[in-house]
């Protein structure tokens, strides 16, 4: 089977620091690579993947104030679709441009959606001739027909269990309104714990009036965008993580994070939380702040173990594979075993 894997370009393949979609594509392309599928990444040509590499952009025009990412990911797209033919299958990890240059897709196209940036976009994905997969169950739009949902999976040696936690609360995700930095600074306060804040500054705006005022150094830290070698241990090292977001997150790759590493999660119970949070188990879900005080003082009775165990079992790299291998092998009308 050889299978095309089209891949984001804002930022390398694995990224260096932020870029969900970008980790996701890349433990998909090594998955299907160490089972002896012929994948091509068609990425930016500084990432690094046991795939054949190929594609137009030199680097993540995220990193680069000189790129105009429209242009880029159209060029990306261009050429990709171009070399379809050569493949079985081309399984999409962008968001809609490649949907509306799907009639010169070659091959059967696969779109697994990341989720959707607004419901304008939405045309694209039902007018084109593509399988959908969505990411949780609660991200599905019912204008479109899904093959299947598949759960986004993690390296777990990535992120090692962490038996015992630490005193700080911790908050680790793109720093924005939709995240609720602002409402974890106050669950914090209110439960009487430090809290460490990591991520990228995506709203300067609202970094500069509602974080970094609070910032002191000591019971609110800012440590800024972290990259693979410190996850691991900056989330295994507190003794939650709050997820206090203020919209419905389509999964949440920090919160199976923190749960691989035994630390349980307080999430606000929007989207897909109630997907990957088993509450009372590896954490809590609630609905407003006082929940999220009264969960934090109550954290001590999740069992970080009983975390570590939910999140091999659901959530592990290898199962992600395994489930995109039997969707290809149904698409193909073939055995993936």
């Amino acid at each position: 089977m050889r299978v095309a894997l089209l891949g984001p370009v804002a930022w390398r393949t694995p990224p260096l620091h932020y870029g969900p979609w970008e980790q996701v594509t890349s433990l998909l392309a090594e998955g299907l690579t160490a089972r002896g599928i012929d994948v091509t990444l068609f990425a930016t040509l500084d990432s690094v993947t046991s795939a054949t590499l190929d594609g137009v952009c030199p680097h993540g025009y995220a990193d680069d104030s000189s790129m105009d990412g429209r242009v880029w990911e159209a060029m990306h797209v261009a050429y990709a679709l171009s070399r379809s033919g050569e493949f079985d299958l081309v399984h999409s990890h962008l968001d809609w441009l490649p949907l509306a240059f799907a009639d010169h897709c070659r091959a059967p196209l696969l779109t697994t959606v990341h989720g959707f940036s607004g419901m304008g976009i939405l045309p694209a994905y039902t007018r084109a001739w593509s399988a959908y997969v969505s990411i949780s169950d609660a991200d599905r739009s019912p204008e479109l027909d899904y093959l299947a949902t598949v759960h986004h999976g993690i390296d777990l040696d990535a992120f090692p269990f962490v038996p015992t936690g630490g005193e700080r609360l911790i908050s680790f995700g793109r720093v924005h309104p939709d995240k609720g930095t602002h409402t974890a600074i106050e669950i914090a306060r209110r439960a009487g714990m430090p809290l460490t804040i990591c991520g990228i500054v995506q709203d300067e705006r609202y970094f500069e009036a509602e974080i970094a005022p609070k910032i002191d150094g000591e019971q609110v830290r800012f440590l800024g965008s972290v990259g693979p070698e410190r996850r691991g241990e900056i989330l295994g090292g507190g003794a939650a993580l709050l997820h206090p977001i203020a919209f419905d997150e389509p999964f949440g790759l920090s919160v199976v994070e923190a749960m691989a590493c035994g630390t349980p999660v307080v999430a606000y119970r929007r989207g897909s939380m109630a997907e990957v949070v088993d509450h009372g188990v590896t954490g809590f879900l609630v609905d407003s702040l006082d929940e999220a005080v009264t969960a934090v003082r109550r954290i001590a009775t999740i069992d970080r173990a009983g975390c570590r165990a939910r999140a091999e079992i659901r959530f592990s790299a290898d199962s992600m594979v395994s489930n995109y291998l039997r969707i290809y092998g149904e698409m193909l009308g073939q055995n993936s075993a």
